[in-house]
């Protein structure tokens, strides 16, 4: 009797442990960003790194949880251990570098010049003088407080700048090429256009930020992030999001 009740617990044990063992990476994600990552209709979180980083877990075995986080207080909560990871379209930068770890690249991008329909800017230094927007922090925003002359406003969400852009309060927007083609080709598509994909030299790549040292979790990550590009899963969901 003893022995049965012995065998029992062990394959309780084993059962549990089995179900238990799948670690949980939680996520900051600023969804903001759309097709990237944004809030649906649903007020759910959803986007082309959210689909990415939902199959690269499958590929990995770890649980995903995806946690809406605003931009400017995005990569301090990082630090303060808030979460384990930010997917929020996060260019790797060498600065960045600095203060956390990134994962190898999972998308790769340009800035982009977003104007009136009516605009004959073709480029940044055809605005000097005026007010062209982008969300705070952010390439895009670096992008144009490099260009001498001309203004650079800052704004919480892309979407704000959209709009000031689209009633005339700016004259243009600089952001990523996809959310770009989001807004000037989706939502403001009678009213806005791509001026000009903003050569800087070489492409952007996005990567998850984790904090200094967690080589467990970039390791972890990586290996979801292979898996998803040998398998061509990353192709779908572009096509699915973007539309290429």
């Amino acid at each position: 009797m003893l022995k049965r009740v012995l065998f029992t617990l062990v394959c309780l044990a084993v059962l549990c442990n089995s179900a238990w063992a799948q670690k949980t990476v939680v996520f900051a994600t600023d969804a903001t960003w759309p097709p990237m990552e944004f809030v649906n209709v649903d007020k759910e979180v959803v986007g082309y790194a959210i689909d990415f980083m939902t199959a690269a877990a499958k590929e990995a075995g770890f649980t995903p949880v995806f946690k809406n986080t605003a931009w400017d207080g995005i990569f301090a909560g990082l630090a303060s251990n808030r979460y384990d990871a930010i997917v929020s379209s996060v260019t790797v930068t060498e600065d960045r570098k600095k203060a956390m770890d990134f994962t190898e690249p999972y998308f790769s991008v340009r800035q982009a010049l977003i104007v009136n329909k009516k605009s004959d800017a073709k480029s940044l230094t055809d605005l000097k003088g005026k007010k062209v927007g982008a969300q705070i922090g952010t390439t895009g925003y670096f992008a144009i407080k490099a260009v001498e002359g001309v203004e650079a406003k800052s704004y919480d969400e892309i979407g704000l700048a959209m709009e000031d852009l689209n009633v005339g309060r700016i004259v243009a927007v600089v952001c990523d090429d996809p959310v770009a083609a989001n807004y000037a080709l989706t939502r403001y598509k009678d009213t806005l256009k791509i001026a000009a994909v903003m050569d800087a030299g070489e492409v952007e790549n996005y990567g998850v930020a984790t904090k200094k040292g967690n080589k467990e979790i970039i390791d972890l990550i990586n290996k979801g992030i292979k898996a998803v590009k040998a398998k061509g899963i990353d192709l779908e969901l572009k096509k699915k999001w973007i539309g290429q």
